[in-house]
């Protein structure tokens, strides 16, 4: 039994001071009777309503006692339903390059790739997902994990910098299967998301794909950037400027990394896009996801609020007939 108001009980400390200016009221409040002598009530012994006298207000307390516990409203909740899940287990893949400084999607493709892929992350909240970037290196950000705070704050921290320029698709994509290969799950995904070609790394993207579907691990590949010519972020002998540079996304071998593994390919050429992008994944994948318990909460108020009434009911009885008190 637990008490969805648990706070409430310590107005069972109202008790004590009760308890308190009840001793102190009796010994104020003895009755006195003048006499010469009291020998003539030597022997006589006490009634059982002398003994009795203090009920109406133990009965009082113990009603008191009982309205507390009301208003914490005890509950049961040993009753539980287990169903079998199988949860998903997905790596978000993320080109950090210096392409994704472009600001064909505000403020940059890096930024709003965060903030979309929070998004994501929050919504999925029965499922295990890590993170993995690429450029011209890569390196897991943060490994599977359940704990979405700990993933959302790495999240926060990538940026364009933290690795050797360049694109290597293969190695982000080699990369995130082996952080996903050995899971329990039989529901794998990898989310790649790049703006660009493959023109560093030891692995071929297609590599990579064929790698991924030998462990049964479907990959969603997003291209990101407008069509044509994007304003970028670059590096000039007068220091950092803005110029349309071309657009240039593998787009065929992103799908055809997809068309290996089970998965699909999306472009997106601005943020709306890409937020449709994940909405798109999540619907797809979400139907492996089932409940893994279901908690029934009994209410066990009434018994106590019945208690009370009667033991209020008694006092109020005892107090006007047997246990009367004559002034």
């Amino acid at each position: 039994m637990q008490f969805a108001h648990p706070t409430y009980l310590y107005l069972l400390l109202v008790l004590v001071p009760l308890i308190a200016w009840y001793i102190i009221r009796l010994s104020k409040t003895q009755a006195t009777f003048k006499l010469a002598s009291t020998g003539a009530f030597k022997g006589m012994k006490k009634s059982f309503r002398v003994y009795m006298r203090h009920l109406p207000f133990l009965l009082r307390l113990l009603a008191i006692a009982a309205i507390t516990i009301v208003i914490a409203r005890p509950q049961a909740v040993n009753s539980w339903e287990e169903t079998e899940t199988q949860g998903i287990d997905i790596v978000l893949a993320l080109d950090v390059s210096g392409s994704m400084l472009a600001q064909d999607l505000q403020p940059n493709r890096i930024e709003a790739a965060k903030k979309v892929a929070a998004e994501f992350i929050t919504d999925r909240k029965n499922d295990k997902i890590g993170l993995v970037i690429f450029a011209g290196e890569s390196f897991t950000q943060c490994p599977l994990t359940t704990d979405h705070k700990v993933l959302l704050n790495l999240l926060k921290d990538v940026n364009f910098g933290l690795i050797e320029d360049g694109t290597a698709i293969g190695l982000g994509l080699a990369n995130s299967v082996n952080r996903v290969k050995d899971s329990e799950s039989k529901s794998k995904v990898v989310i790649l998301l790049t703006d660009g070609t493959n023109n560093r790394g030891q692995i071929a993207p297609l590599t990579a794909a064929d790698l991924a579907r030998s462990y049964g691990i479907r990959v969603y590949t997003i291209g990101v950037g407008t069509k044509g010519m994007a304003p970028t972020p670059v590096q000039t002998p007068f220091g950092m400027r803005i110029q349309n540079m071309p657009v240039d996304i593998d787009e065929k071998t992103l799908t055809e990394i997809a068309s290996i593994t089970g998965g699909q390919y999306f472009r997106a050429v601005d943020t709306e896009g890409l937020r449709t992008v994940y909405r798109e994944i999540d619907q797809m994948e979400k139907y492996l996801i089932s409940v893994q318990n279901v908690t029934r909460k009994q209410e066990l108020f009434l018994p106590f609020a019945l208690l009370a009434l009667g033991l209020v009911l008694i006092e109020l009885i005892l107090r006007r007939t047997w246990l009367r008190n004559i002034p």
